[in-house]
């Protein structure tokens, strides 16, 4: 059972490595250069872009459905080939802004919003009863890949051009990760079905029976609201600091240290999340998280600065932890991929309509404030939701105390 799971994590690590083409971090590598080279205008990109991520979250709950009823490594086998032929696609793409739409579309459901859900269930549908320690590995293995392909995707954007770069990207797909998964990739075992004895009768909830708690809704909340924060942040944020008085390349530095908090926040998550209750360490991230944003807003201090970096990577790190490892815990692993694949929805919907959000509070106000503020004290809000969560069994999550 260990070696499986030690055998997912690794896979599963891979396989949301494999997402970088269809989400908007990774789509950012080759947006300029994609631009200027097919003389597309900024605002209609944003908006094929735009609908093709909220198009694309719709793949979510599917994905989770077809993971539940015929198994990780099918579903697997074929979202990575579909993402790797929509890279491809994308990256012989001459020109037309409904081919444009299609490829983004079909790199974003494949990528951001299918592979995202049956990465995480690899890991998560394999826990039995140690989700948050085997998530918080699989979530610092996945930082530092994402580091390293972050660095060498640039490198061929810069040195080859964006077409070849997605080109490679395309083959690492295809020819790289799609055999890992085939090699590496397990299906949980049957004794690997029951979380915890509270849930050993019926396998845990169904769907359904999740969406009537107040736990999928709280905790879904929160991250989607976390998620909606962050991608506006993730896009304006050297504009954000550049608000308060610093220059470029302290935005650089801040992206640097917040990620090595992320990382530190990340391993500490998955230690902790063995020892105390998730929905609670969730309400400590989030409360960190409100704050990091509040001191944004005074950040032209060095030290008010960088505490806002540290507290932002460490609420970032334990956010991304517990968001993959407590729809385990909590509903167990009967329609897990269902209930990941909503949940998984919510998040993509809100990163989507996030930077819309901060573009127009600061076309409005002339700042970003407002939004900064306003979002951390959504994020208190559910972080003080998180704290008063009952949680530990079936009967506890659905009936709150």
């Amino acid at each position: 059972m260990r070696r499986r799971l030690r055998a997912n994590v690794v896979a599963g690590a891979f396989l949301m490595l494999a997402t970088l083409p269809g989400r908007t971090q990774g789509l950012g590598l080759v947006t300029e250069p994609m631009l200027d080279e097919l003389s597309l205008d900024r605002i209609g990109y944003a908006n094929v872009n735009l609908w093709a991520s909220l198009l694309g979250a719709l793949v979510c709950l599917p994905t989770g459905r077809l993971i539940d009823r015929i198994g990780l490594r099918p579903v697997a086998f074929v979202l990575l080939g579909g993402l790797a032929l929509s890279t491809l696609g994308l990256s012989l793409h001459t020109g037309g802004i409904t081919a444009l739409f299609v490829w983004l579309f079909l790199s974003r459901a494949f990528g951001q919003s299918g592979l995202s859900v049956a990465a995480i269930a690899s890991v998560a549908k394999s826990g039995s009863g140690r989700n948050a320690g085997a998530l918080g590995a699989f979530s610092v293995l996945l930082s530092l890949l994402f580091i390293a392909a972050f660095v060498a995707v640039g490198a061929s954007v810069s040195g080859s051009g964006w077409r070849t770069a997605w080109q490679q990207v395309a083959a690492g797909i295809g020819l790289f990760v799609l055999p890992l998964a085939f090699i590496v990739l397990r299906e949980p075992g049957p004794s690997e079905t029951s979380l915890s004895p509270e849930k050993a009768d019926e396998g845990g909830l169904g769907l359904s029976e999740a969406l009537r708690t107040p736990l999928f809704w709280i905790v879904s909340g929160a991250v989607a609201s976390f998620a909606f924060a962050s991608s506006g942040i993730g896009l304006f944020n050297e504009a954000i600091l550049a608000e308060v008085g610093h220059p470029r390349e302290t935005y650089h530095l801040f992206l640097a240290v917040t990620t090595g908090f992320a990382l530190l926040g990340q391993g500490l998550c998955g230690w902790l999340g063995r020892r105390l209750p998730q929905p609670q360490l969730l309400g400590s991230a989030l409360a960190a998280y409100a704050l990091s944003l509040a001191l944004l807003v005074r950040a032209a201090d060095p030290l008010v600065l960088w505490t806002a970096a540290a507290l932002t990577g460490l609420g970032a790190g334990f956010v991304t932890v517990l968001f993959f490892a407590i729809w385990g815990d909590a509903y167990g692993p009967r329609q897990l991929g269902r209930i990941q694949g909503v949940a998984q929805g919510l998040t993509v919907v809100a990163s989507a309509l996030g930077p819309l959000a901060f573009a127009a509070v600061q076309g409005w106000s002339g700042s970003y404030a407002p939004a900064l503020l306003g979002l951390g004290f959504a994020a208190l809000v559910f972080a003080i939701a998180s704290f008063v969560l009952p949680f530990g069994n079936r009967t506890s999550a659905h009936h709150p105390a």
